[in-house]
C-alpha cells in the first residue's frame, strides 16, 4: 500500500511511498536502464590508460559505488544537498573525452582523478549561482532542452540496436541484422505489456520487456554470460587504489569547462523531471541538488570514482512509467552500492545484451522526447519570437548528434562545451531568450513582427461544429463574450442535466465583437 509522505505544508508527488517491494522492483528497471552507461566510461578511460582487466572491472564497481551514494544523496537528501528528486546519478558521459585526452598525456589515471576533485570543489563554489538563473528557463527553453536530450540519446539506442559499439563499427551485416531483429522483438514486447490493462504490468513493462528480451536472446545464441563466473565475488573500493590523485593546471582547466557543462546538464535534468513530476522547481531546490552533483563528484576520486552527473534516459522512464516516487529511485541508488560491493552481481546485469537495451531505448528516449514536445506546445508564439528561438536552439543542439565531428577543428574549450548537444541547445536557448524576450531594445512594435513570429492558421475542429449542429440559428453572433441572437438577446447555456448556468465568456486572442460564430 502507498503512502504519501508530508514535505513540507502540502504533499508533493514524488514523496510518495509504494513500500519496500515496489520500491525496490521499480528501483530495479532504473538500474537496468542505466546500468550500460555507467560502466561505458570506466572501460572506455581505463582501455585508454592501458589498465588491466582486473583493474577496470575495479573502475566499473567503484563508479557502480560512488554511483549508488549519489543517488541515494541526490534523491532522498539531506539538509542543503539533494533535489529530492526521481533523478539516477552516475559517470558522466561528458568528461569521458577530457579524462581520455588527459590519461593518453603525461598526467595518467591519477591526474584525472586530481583534475575531478578540483573541478568538482570549483562546481561546488559556483552552485548557487546556477541556483539563481531558474528565471532564464521559461518553457520556451525547457522545452527546448527537454527535447534535445531525447533525441541526442538515439544515437546510443541505434548503437545498442546494432548490437554494440563493437559490432556497428565492424559492419558485420548478418550481425547487425539479427541484432535488429532482437531490438524490435524487445520493443514489441514493451508496447504489448503497456497496452496490459494492469496497472502494475503496464509500469513494470521497460523491465520486463528487458527480461523476456534476454531471454529470446538466450535461445537464438545472442548472449553470453560466460563472464559472469570470472573474478570476486566480494570487493568493497579501496580508497586511492590507483595511488594518490596529481593535480596538473591544464588537466584541471580542461576538466572545469567540463564541469560547467556538468552543472548546465544538471540544472536541466532538474528542471526536465520536475515538469514531469508537476512539482515546483525553485532556485533553492536546483542549489541543493547541483551541490549534491558536486559533492558527489568530489568524493568520487576517493572511491576511484570520475564525474557524478543525472542520467536522461532515467528522466525518460519516470515520464514513461508514471512512478514518480523518489524512493524508488532511492532503492535504486542502494541497488547500485550492492552492485558495487558485489561484482558477480554486476556481471549478470552487464550480459544484458544491447540489442535489448536499444529496444527498450526507442521508447525512454522517445518519451522524454516527447515531453519536451509537450512543453513547447504551452509556449506563446503569436507576436513573439519563440519561434525562431526554437527553431535555431532546436539545430544547434542536433549539430553535433547528427554530425559528431563537426567541431573537431575548433579550440578543445569550445569542443568539450558544444559537442554535447544537450549544453549548446540550452546555451543557445536560454542567450536567444534573454536576446528576444529579456533585451526588449530593438524589438520589432507591436503588430510589426517579423515572418517568425506569425500566428499558424486559424482553424475550428469539426468535432465542435457538430456538437453545435441544430443549436445555433442564423444570426447568433459572440458579443462582449457571450453568445447572443439576432435580437440581441442572450443564448442561455445549460448542462447535461438541464440546470440553466452562467455562460462561459468566450474570448480568443482576434475575437471581435461583431465576429459570426
Amino acid at each position: 500500500m502507498s503512502t504519501q509522505i508530508q514535505a513540507g505544508s502540502s504533499p508533493r508527488s514524488e514523496d510518495e511511498y509504494l513500500g519496500v517491494g515496489a520500491s525496490f522492483g521499480y528501483g530495479f528497471q532504473h538500474v537496468l536502464t542505466m546500468y550500460g552507461g555507467i560502466i561505458a566510461p570506466p572501460l572506455i578511460v581505463g582501455g585508454a590508460a592501458g589498465l588491466s582487466g582486473g583493474e577496470q572491472a575495479l573502475l566499473v564497481a567503484c563508479c557502480l559505488f560512488i554511483g549508488g551514494l549519489a543517488t541515494v544523496l541526490q534523491s532522498f537528501g539531506i539538509p542543503f544537498f539533494g533535489s529530492q528528486l526521481p533523478l539516477v546519478q552516475g559517470t558522466s558521459f561528458a568528461s569521458v573525452a577530457t579524462m581520455t585526452a588527459i590519461v593518453t598525456g603525461n598526467g595518467g589515471i591519477q591526474a584525472v582523478f586530481g583534475a575531478v576533485m578540483v573541478s568538482a570543489f570549483i562546481g561546488f563554489l559556483i552552485a548557487p549561482f546556477f541556483a539563481r538563473i531558474i528565471r532564464f528557463f521559461p518553457p520556451v527553453v525547457t522545452g527546448v532542452v527537454i527535447t534535445t536530450i531525447g533525441l541526442s540519446l538515439f544515437p546510443t539506442a541505434g548503437e545498442w540496436i546494432m548490437g554494440g559499439a563493437d559490432v556497428a563499427a565492424s559492419g558485420d551485416s548478418s550481425t547487425i541484422v539479427k541484432s535488429v531483429c532482437l531490438a524490435g522483438i524487445t520493443l514489441l514486447i514493451i508496447l504489448l505489456l503497456s497496452k496490459v490493462g494492469s496497472a502494475a504490468v503496464s509500469r513494470l513493462s521497460i523491465l520486463v520487456g528487458i527480461v523476456l528480451g534476454t531471454v529470446v536472446a538466450t535461445l537464438l545464441g545472442m548472449a553470453d554470460f560466460s563472464d559472469v563466473g570470472q573474478g570476486a565475488v566480494f570487493a568493497f573500493p579501496q580508497p586511492f587504489a590507483f595511488g594518490l590523485p596529481t593535480f596538473d593546471l591544464a588537466s584541471i582547466v580542461s576538466m572545469t569547462i567540463v564541469m560547467l557543462v556538468i552543472l548546465t546538464e544538471t540544472t536541466a535534468d532538474v528542471l526536465a523531471v520536475g515538469q514531469i513530476v508537476g512539482s515546483r522547481v525553485d532556485r533553492r531546490r536546483i542549489g541543493d541538488g547541483l551541490r549534491a552533483d558536486m559533492a558527489a563528484s568530489f568524493a568520487a576520486p576517493v572511491f576511484n570514482g570520475f564525474t557524478q552527473s543525472a542520467f536522461a534516459q532515467n528522466v525518460g522512464l519516470v515520464a514513461i512509467t508514471g512512478v514518480k516516487s523518489r524512493f524508488v529511485v532511492t532503492c535504486g541508488g542502494v541497488i547500485m552500492l550492492v552492485l558495487g560491493l558485489l561484482p558477480v552481481l554486476g556481471r549478470v546485469v552487464a550480459a544484458v545484451p544491447p540489442p535489448v537495451l536499444g529496444g527498450a531505448g526507442i521508447v525512454l528516449f522517445g518519451t522524454v522526447a516527447a515531453s519536451g514536445i509537450r512543453t513547447l506546445s504551452t509556449v506563446e508564439y503569436e507576436g513573439t519570437s519563440n519561434l525562431i528561438i526554437v527553431s535555431a536552439s532546436l539545430g544547434v543542439g542536433l549539430l553535433p548528434v547528427v554530425k559528431p565531428d563537426i567541431y573537431s577543428g575548433f579550440p578543445s574549450w569550445f569542443e568539450t562545451i558544444f559537442h554535447s548537444g544537450i549544453s549548446s541547445a540550452a546555451v543557445v536557448a536560454v542567450l536567444l531568450n534573454l536576446l528576444f524576450n529579456e533585451l526588449k531594445l530593438g524589438n520589432p512594435p507591436a503588430g510589426e513582427s517579423s515572418v517568425f513570429a506569425s500566428a499558424p492558421p486559424r482553424f475550428v475542429p469539426i468535432e465542435a461544429l457538430e456538437q453545435l449542429r441544430g443549436r445555433l440559428h442564423e444570426g447568433d453572433v459572440v458579443r462582449d463574450g457571450k453568445i447572443v441572437d439576432a435580437s440581441g438577446v442572450e443564448v442561455p447555456c445549460v448542462t447535461a442535466s438541464g440546470q440553466v448556468v452562467e455562460s462561459p465568456v468566450i474570448d480568443p486572442p482576434t475575437q471581435t465583437s461583431n465576429e459570426r460564430t
